[in-house]
Parts: structure tokens; C-alpha cells; sequence
């Protein structure tokens, strides 16, 4: 087993190193080729006075020599900062004063942006540009040595500080270990099966799912393609061109590939594995793309406490329901991974039996390491020996576990717990519906009145009272919404999940909102 997070790398540069490994725009690059330059990078940052202890950001699209930048310093024993550079530089700048970061690879895209950051980090040890030419990063590291000396550190060394997802304030750090990325690398290849090596589409950012799952896959000799962004019909011509067998995207995009015109006239048939996790996906529409992709669709779930693999629901499992009718099972994330416990709890601390909605928990080897310096965070989500996940749900007699809610979505209305999730499933079965929101807003009867905010697919038009009348007939009058609101578009984060804080903000503004 691979003990640094690096070694899945090298793993596929000694069984494939003539296989391209990473593939972009500027065309095919082959493991021994992106080792040479990773190599460089990492010396380079050991020449600098950087390694174990020392972290370093990546600021940049999906782009390959980012992912040279990326194993270069997980080779010189370094900390990656994931940099999404869709964040406002406020953001970027607090993220990288919270974890101390110590130097900056850059895409040339970013030049403002990165002005703006070594203008307000005087900590920053360096700062160094890519891309075009690559002149620069060139010139800095391209008389290094190729062969980096092995890295002498023990299951607890930190790989990664990886954000969280902000959708409900700044984000934290979380510590990653090479014990965290062996866990998730296991899970991730036992839930989600290979024959042959993958051609692996990164197209949602590196920063976040994309690139971890990438991460993963170089350990079987994957060809990593990368675009710039899950642009839809640009995923869809990905996939053909480059017959990609294995992809990552939120369901966010899938719905936007799904409602896109062309979304049929493309050959789908090497997908083996269509992978979606970050939020629940509509029944409606995870039968839809069934039945465009392939009976390859693959959800996890996890969050970035415990990274995207707690749970898998196979593409055998999918299949499975499908072929036995029972179609009810389309709404779980699947059961526990090989190396995750799981359990369903009480307020109380206590795990509770099948079918019984508490707060999912997990433990294993899988979770943080805690939140880099927030000690009474770590402990409050390490409550009774188990990470609290923040998301009710319960497990059926099968093992599958099915999410109920966020516990901070959850709405009270007239005395009632109302769970959005099973709002939203059914609205977005309406056939003119993109996306959707369900929030709870103030209402002097009730207290908190369940209202819905709905984005349609381009070019449908609906009365929202149509929708009203849609939920009525499929849920009760507690769960129905009291009122519909379409939007242009749905806030979204950037990478891509829906902002119900920011929607939820805009009913409360003056407000205060307590569960």
C-alpha cells in the first residue's frame, strides 16, 4: 500500500511509464515525462528550504502543468493547498493566512490575482508563475535533478488542508494525512471498479472532487484529461473524442448536460463508471441519465471532514434497482465503504436501528485528522468517538443508507420537522425543472412557512402554481410548498452546489432564524 499520497504516481510510473498520464490542450504527456518535471518542481522546493511541515497552494484551472506543480510538492514532502480560483480574492487570501501557507504556484491566467496576494502575504517564502511557455517555472526549477529522494515520514504526515465547503460561512481547514488518502484511495477502488486502466475526465475543479479522484487513479496507470472547466456540451465532447471511461461530476451539471439539446448526438459508450456525488441527485433524473449514458452511474458520498467515500451506491446496485423495481433504492447513497463504520445516532449519543432518521457518524482511518487550529471544532465533531457528518438520514434493513437532510436545512413548520431533500426530489420530477431549492421563510402562522425556488431548464416556461399543484398531489399540505419562486439561476458555490444559506439570507434579511 502506498504510504505517501505521491506513490499512487509513482505506482503508475512503474507499471505504465510510456502511458500518457496527463492530457490537455497543448496535448498528451506520458508518466515519465510529468515524473521528470514533478521531480524538478520538488527539488526545486527542497533547494528552497520547503518540505515536511511546509505548505504550499496551487492556484490555477485544470491544467496539466498545475498537476505537475501539485506532485512536485507532495514529492518534496510538502502540504498541498487546494486554491479554487473561481474564490474572491478575500476568500483566497484568508484561506492561505489560516494554513500558513508558505509559497504559490500560479497559472499565468491569475496574474492579478496573484499580484493581489503577494501584495497582502508578506509571509509568503515565494511565489512562482506557469503556463504559456512556462517560462518561469522553467527557469526556476529546470535545472534540478529528476530523482527526488524517497520521503521518511509516518501515516500521520499531513498531505493535504483541504477547505471546506464555505456554503455556510468561511471555510476551514482540514488536516489530510497519507493515513486519510490511503483510506480514501482503498474505498474509492473497491466501490468503484476498474478492469483495465481509466481514462479519467477531470473537468469539475481540481481543487475540489476532480482532482482527488485523479489523485487516486494515477495508482492504476489512469490518462488523466483535463478541461478547463464542466462546461456541458464540453464534457459531452470530452467524453467522445477522448473515449473517457471515468468521470466525476456534481449533479448540478448533469442536469445542465441532461436538459442541453445535443445531449444525445454523442457516443457515451466507453463510460464504464459516470460517478456523481457533493449533493443528493433527483430520482427522475438519475433514470433519465440511465438512460442516456449507460447503466454506469456511480454515487458517493463523503465531505471534506471524511473525504467522498463513506458510502458507495455501485453501478451494480443502480442496475440492480432498475431491474428488481425497486426504484425507492435510486434515493440512497449506497452502503458503507471497506475501510468506514457508519452509524445512524441520537442527540443523545446513542446508535439507533434501521429506518430510525438521527445524524449520520463515521470513523475509521478515512476521517481528518481535526480542523488545523480549532481544536473545540474537532472535538464538538468528534462528539462519542465518532465524526458527526451534520447529516440526518437512516439505514434500511439492507445496509443502504438513504440522506434525509442537513441538519441546518432542516425546516420547523407549525411544530412539524419538514425535510427539504424529499421537496426537491419531487419537484425537480417536473419536467420543465432544471434545479431547485426548498428553504423554509418567515411566516407568523407558522413560523417557518416551506417555500420553493426553482430554476427551469432553457427554454421551458411553468405557473408556479402548477408546481404548488405538482407537490400537492405527491406530499402532504405540510410538506407542500406555500409558494414557488423561479429564477433566472440558482446561487451557486463554486464548485457548483447550490447556496441555500444565500437563498435562505435573502427571506431572513433582519431576521433571526433559530433550530
Amino acid at each position: 500500500m502506498a504510504k505517501h499520497l505521491h506513490e499512487l504516481f509513482l505506482r503508475g510510473l512503474r507499471h505504465f511509464p510510456g502511458r500518457a498520464c496527463l492530457v490537455d490542450a497543448e496535448g498528451p504527456r506520458t508518466y515519465a515525462e510529468v515524473a521528470d518535471a514533478s521531480g524538478r518542481i520538488a527539488n526545486a522546493l527542497r533547494r528552497a528550504g520547503l518540505g515536511p511541515g511546509d505548505r504550499v497552494g496551487v492556484l490555477s484551472p485544470n491544467a496539466a502543468p498545475a498537476f505537475d506543480c501539485l506532485l512536485g510538492l507532495l514529492r518534496a514532502g510538502c502540504s498541498w493547498v487546494p486554491l479554487n480560483p473561481r474564490n474572491p480574492v478575500a476568500e483566497l487570501e484568508a484561506y492561505l493566512v489560516l494554513t500558513r501557507c508558505a509559497w504559490i504556484f500560479y497559472h499565468e491566467e491569475f496574474e492579478e490575482t496573484a499580484a493581489a496576494l503577494r501584495a497582502s502575504l508578506p509571509g509568503l517564502r515565494g511565489i512562482v508563475r506557469f503556463g504559456g511557455t512556462g517560462a518561469e517555472l522553467a527557469a526556476w526549477a529546470g535545472a534540478e535533478a529528476a530523482e527526488v529522494e524517497p520521503l521518511q515520514a509516518g501515516w500521520d504526515h499531513e498531505a493535504t488542508a483541504f477547505p471546506t465547503g464555505g456554503t455556510t460561512g468561511r471555510s476551514k481547514a482540514v488536516r489530510w494525512t497519507s493515513a486519510t488518502w490511503a483510506a480514501l484511495a482503498a474505498n474509492l477502488h473497491a466501490g468503484v471498479h476498474h478492469a483495465e486502466p481509466p481514462v479519467f475526465l477531470v473537468a469539475a475543479p481540481m481543487t475540489h472532487a476532480a482532482g482527488v479522484v485523479a489523485l487516486a487513479m494515477l495508482g492504476l496507470g489512469a490518462t488523466c484529461v483535463m478541461i478547463p472547466r464542466a462546461e456541458p456540451l464540453a464534457v459531452m465532447e470530452a467524453i467522445e473524442r477522448h473515449r473517457v471511461t471515468t468521470l466525476f461530476l456534481p449533479p448540478t451539471v448533469i442536469y445542465m448536460m441532461l436538459a442541453h439539446g445535443r445531449v444525445r448526438d454523442f457516443d457515451y459508450s466507453s463510460l464504464r463508471q459516470f460517478v456523481y456525488a457533493a449533493a443528493p441527485m433527483s430520482v427522475e433524473k438519475l433514470r433519465e441519465a440511465m438512460a442516456v449514458f449507460g447503466p454506469v452511474m456511480c454515487q458517493t458520498y463523503g465531505q471534506a471532514e471524511a473525504p467522498m467515500v463513506c458510502t458507495v451506491l455501485s453501478r451494480e446496485d443502480h442496475a440492480e434497482a432498475l431491474r428488481t423495481g425497486l426504484t425507492g433504492r435510486l434515493a440512497s447513497c449506497g452502503r458503507p465503504t471497506l475501510f468506514t463504520d457508519l452509524a445512524v445516532m441520537d442527540e443523545a449519543g446513542a446508535l439507533l436501528g434501521p429506518r430510525a432518521v438521527g445524524e449520520i457518524v463515521v470513523r475509521g482511518p478515512l476521517v481528518m485528522a481535526g480542523y488545523l487550529d480549532d481544536p473545540a471544532a474537532t472535538e464538538a465533531a468528534s462528539a462519542h468517538g465518532w465524526h458527526h457528518t451534520g447529516d440526518l438520514g437512516f439505514q434500511d434493513e439492507d445496509g443502504f443508507v438513504y440522506i434525509v437532510d442537513r441538519k441546518r436545512d432542516m425546516i420547523i413548520s407549525g411544530g412539524f420537522n419538514v425535510y427539504p431533500g424529499e421537496i426537491e426530489q419531487v419537484l425537480c420530477s417536473h419536467p420543465a425543472v432544471q434545479d431547485c431549492a426548498v428553504v423554509g421563510v418567515p411566516d407568523d402562522k407558522w413560523g417557518e412557512a416551506v417555500k420553493a425556488v426553482v430554476e427551469l431548464k432553457p427554454g421551458r416556461s411553468v405557473d408556479p402554481e402548477e408546481l404548488v399543484r405538482h407537490c400537492r398531489e405527491r406530499l402532504d399540505g405540510v410538506r407542500t410548498p406555500k409558494s414557488v419562486e423561479i429564477w433566472p439561476e440558482l446561487p451557486r458555490s463554486p464548485v457548483g452546489k447550490v447556496l441555500k444559506r444565500t437563498i435562505r439570507d435573502r427571506f431572513w434579511a433582519g431576521r433571526d432564524r433559530k433550530i
